[in-house]
Order: C-alpha cells, then sequence, then structure tokens
C-alpha cells in the first residue's frame, strides 16, 4: 500500500502531493559510486601532469573530493571515495612515491586522519542531506493540516467527508469512526468489541466495524476510535493520524453545537408557536364563539318569539361565525403540520380551474373576476392543499382589500420555470394599496398579521386590519406551496395594490 503522499485538496478530490521521506535515491548512489572511482584518480593525474607535488594541497583536493562526493551520493559513495583518495596519495604522493610504503610516519599519521575526516565530513553531509528533506517533510505536513483544518471549518461539516480525507492522506482501503456508548451504558466493552459502540460514520469499501475487521486501530479519546483497513502506517502515518484524531474530536463537536443550536431554534420557534396558539385561543377563537352561544341563547328563549327574518339573521350568524371557527382551527392544525415537517402531499395532475369552486365557496362572486385561459396544463399538486393556498389567498385579498376586485389569471410557458423544469403560475391580483419591500416577508411569518399594533394600520391589498384572524392564512399557503414543489411570492400589482403569484412545475405524469 503506498504511503500518504497526498492530503485532499477539498471536495474536488484535488490532492496536495507530500515529498516523500526515504534516502537518497539509487540514481543518485550510482551517480556518486562512478564520481567516487573517477575523481580521486583525476585529481592524482591532473596534478602528475602538471608536476605539482605539495602533499598538503593534492591531500585538500581529495577530501573536497570525498565532500562533493558525499553530497551527490551519500555516505557509502563518500567511503569509496575517501578510501580511494587516501591509497592514491600514498602511492603517488607520499615518499617513497610509487610504494605503497610509507618512509615518514607523520605522513602515515596524515592519511589516517584524511581518512577519517573525509569519512566523518560525508556522514555529516549525508546526515545533513537528510535533515533537510525531514524538515521538507514535516513543514509539507504542517501546511496540510493546516489547509485541511481551514477546509474542515468551511466545508459542510459532514463526518463522511471528513473521513474521506483521512482515507485519502493515509492511503487507506477504508476508514470508520466509532463512538462510545451512551452514558450510564451498562455494559461498556472494549473499542469495536461491544455491540453497544455505535458506527458514527464510514469511508471507501465496506468499512471495518470492528477490530477484527481492521488494520489499525487509532482510540482519539475515551469517547472516539478510528478503525483503519490498509496497509502498513509510516511514523509520518502514525503523527498525521494523531493529527486527524483531534480533527475528529473538532468535527464532532462542531456537529453537536450545530445541532444544539437547531434544537435550540426549534424550541424557540416552538415556545413562540405555542403562545401565539395561546393568545389565539384566547381572543380570535373565543370571540366567534361567544358570538354562538349569544345567538344559541337568543333562539332558545321561550319567553321571546322572533321574527321570522330576525330569526334567520341569528342563524346565519351561528352559521358565519362556526365557518370561521373551522377554517380558524384548520390553518392552526395546518401550520403545526408545516412546522413539524409532517406534511405529505399525494401529487396528481391538476387544472388550475378544478379547485377554483371548493376554493372560492363562501366568497361573494360579486368580488371575482376569473380571466383564466382556457386549456392550461394541469400542474403537479395535491388538490387538497391547492384548494387551502388559493381559499387562504383570496381570503386574503378579500378582507384587506374591501374596495377592490379580486382578479385570477394564470399563464404556463414564456419562460415560467422552477429551477430546470417548466412550470405555471396562478395570480391573485387586487388593487389596494399593497405593502412595502420590507413588509413583503412579514406577511408570510405565522401569527403576523401585517399592520398588527394598538390602532388599524394599513394591510395587505389596502383595507384596514380590524383585528380579525390569527395571521396563519398566508403563513399556510407559503408552506403548502413549497411541499408541492412550488413557491408563493408576493409582487406589487401595477398602478397599486398586491398581487400573490403561486407557481408550480407542470405535471409530467400520465393522463388523469
Amino acid at each position: 500500500m503506498a504511503g500518504p503522499e497526498a492530503n485532499s485538496n477539498g471536495d474536488d478530490g484535488v490532492l496536495l502531493r507530500l515529498p516523500p521521506v526515504r534516502g537518497i535515491g539509487a540514481g543518485r548512489v550510482i551517480t556518486g559510486l562512478v564520481l567516487a572511482v573517477l575523481l580521486p584518480p583525476g585529481i592524482e593525474l591532473m596534478v602528475t601532469v602538471l608536476g605539482f607535488r605539495n602533499f598538503a594541497m593534492i591531500m585538500l583536493l581529495q577530501l573536497a573530493v570525498a565532500v562533493a562526493v558525499a553530497a551527490i551520493g551519500g555516505l557509502w559513495p563518500a567511503v569509496v571515495a575517501a578510501v580511494l583518495g587516501s591509497f592514491l596519495l600514498n602511492y603517488f604522493s607520499a615518499d617513497p612515491v610509487g610504494s605503497l610504503s610509507i618512509a615518514d610516519p607523520t605522513t602515515l599519521f596524515t592519511l589516517v586522519v584524511f581518512l577519517a575526516v573525509a569519512c566523518g565530513v560525508a556522514l555529516a553531509v549525508g546526515l545533513a542531506s537528510r535533515r533537510a528533506q525531514e524538515a521538507a517533510r514535516s513543514g509539507a505536513e504542517a501546511t496540510a493540516l493546516s489547509e485541511l483544518a481551514l477546509r474542515i471549518l468551511s466545508s459542510d461539516g459532514s463526518l463522511e467527508t471528513f473521513l474521506e480525507k483521512v482515507r485519502g492522506n493515509l492511503g487507506m482501503e477504508a476508514v470508520t469512526l466509532l463512538g462510545s456508548p451512551p452514558e450510564g451504558s451498562s455494559a461498556r466493552g472494549a473499542a469495536g468489541a461491544s455491540p453497544e459502540w455505535r458506527v458514527l460514520a464510514g469511508a471507501g469499501p465496506n468499512p471495518p466495524v470492528t477490530h477484527a475487521a481492521a488494520d489499525h486501530a487509532a482510540v482519539v479519546d475515551p469517547h472516539y476510535t478510528l478503525l483503519l483497513r490498509g496497509g502498513p502506517l509510516s511514523a509520518h502515518q502514525h503523527r498525521m493520524l494523531a493529527a486527524f484524531g483531534a480533527f475528529v474530536v473538532a468535527v464532532r463537536d462542531r456537529q453537536q453545537l450545530v445541532e444544539s443550536r437547531r434544537d435550540n431554534v426549534r424550541l424557540a420557534e416552538g415556545n413562540k408557536m405555542r403562545t401565539s396558539i395561546l393568545r389565539a385561543v384566547s381572543h380570535d377563537l373565543r370571540t366567534p364563539l361567544a358570538g354562538i352561544k349569544l345567538a344559541v341563547s337568543s333562539l332558545r328563549q321561550e319567553d321571546v318569539h322572533f321574527p321570522p327574518d330576525v330569526e334567520r339573521e341569528l342563524l346565519e350568524t351561528i352559521e358565519e361565525y362556526a365557518d370561521r371557527l373551522d377554517h380558524l382551527v384548520d390553518n392552526l392544525l395546518d401550520m403545526s403540520r408545516i412546522t413539524a415537517d409532517a406534511v405529505n402531499p399525494l401529487l396528481t395532475g391538476i387544472v388550475w380551474a378544478e379547485v377554483l369552486p371548493q376554493a372560492l365557496r363562501g366568497v361573494s362572486r360579486e368580488r371575482l373576476r376569473n380571466e383564466l385561459p382556457p386549456n392550461l396544463p394541469p400542474v403537479q399538486a395535491d388538490a387538497g392543499m391547492l384548494e387551502r393556498v388559493v381559499a387562504n389567498i383570496v381570503e386574503n385579498a378579500v378582507k384587506y382589500a374591501p374596495d377592490s376586485d379580486v382578479v385570477l389569471t394564470a399563464r404556463a410557458g414564456e419562460g415560467i420555470t422552477l429551477g430546470d423544469r417548466p412550470a405555471s403560475e396562478l395570480r391573485i391580483i387586487d388593487h389596494g394599496r399593497g405593502v412595502g419591500h420590507r413588509e413583503v416577508v412579514d406577511i408570510f411569518q405565522p401569527f403576523q398579521r401585517f399592520g398588527d399594533s394598538s390602532s388599524p394600520s394599513p394591510s395587505p391589498g389596502g383595507g384596514i386590519s380590524a383585528g380579525g384572524g390569527i395571521g396563519l392564512g398566508l403563513a399556510v399557503a407559503k408552506g403548502f406551496s413549497e411541499a408541492m414543489g412550488g413557491r408563493l411570492a408576493a409582487e406589487p400589482t401595477p398602478g397599486g395594490g398586491l398581487t400573490m403569484v403561486v407557481t408550480l412545475p407542470l405535471w409530467t405524469g400520465g393522463a388523469q
């Protein structure tokens, strides 16, 4: 298995190559040996041709050859150059010339010192070369780990992504991260030996889940263990694995912080929802109940006989308030489903006109202008949800634009898309005063009525908010639109007013 010669350079798979830690290459050793054999005789041949007989200077030249060979080929070529140079010095430059015998003991001592110095210098040069390589490798590893840390902080933060980086850096076949048993567990066996140890994430084909299936195991801390399958790990790989272990803890802690923050946001939203529901129950739901109770109590009085038109008016009041209660409860239930991500639409092909009869039930026909063109293609939608979307938007327009007709029109094609899918849009238009750009986002917030204040204020469509409703109509409409794969947006109506645009993808299934 190849060593760790790569560091992940992000999710695009580009790898940062690290310099391999190894001795001087075979090519350089061979070159050094060739020079060790050729240069010392070359020095002696040169000084002989020139008639140069200074023993000390010739010895320094041979020492320089040994140092040069050490820098090129390492220790053993340098030793060969030193030994060969000492013999050549003895034979050609030391008295008696042409013999290996040495007449002067001082010359013998000089040759021994030369050999020792040459070998020592060769050893020092070889060690320095290796230390330089190791320093370069350590610097590259530090750079790689620094870049990895930065990419972890800027990535999606998933354990799978991180473990894939670990696997690529260490040259492993597969990597698995095990988590410790839950706190308070009665059976806490060794890592990988107990079934209570959880597999948190893995990378590579068939990641190991037990020590028996792994070639290496690294205990990151008491809570996490890394299992690896692949070739042997070098000392550098072990150091990188230790650093990766620290990153594992950082990534896991980051995930837990994100999850905690998400839970806190969800709890805050839930508390806001409960508070708003209590406020709605205490006011908006009690108001129609009080009206129904008053009308029923009046009709039950045995000593009072109401004229037929008064009885009819009281019954109409009961029916109107019952419908309002039904609508409020439906919106509350729908909003709770949307908040809990429990909306599961049954998508079919539906033409916009098919949902209008039910969606517009109870709305005065005098206030509506249906301008939908014929032969529009069906959209992908859930019939019940689409009815609620249209009903809530129209109710909002009628309520907040009392002096304006509500126009319904639709179109498809002409560059209308959702992502890369062709789509169709339904436009519900009023000609009231509309809303400002800053208030557009607020009108889709749950339990938010535009113009909420202690005094009446302008509302969407140009009317005055009388405090009716609990501010869920548009929030439910937006949630249902997005659940069906569409979107709901607000636009200013040319000439004044508000236009709500429901966009849904075209149906691509079979005939309905």
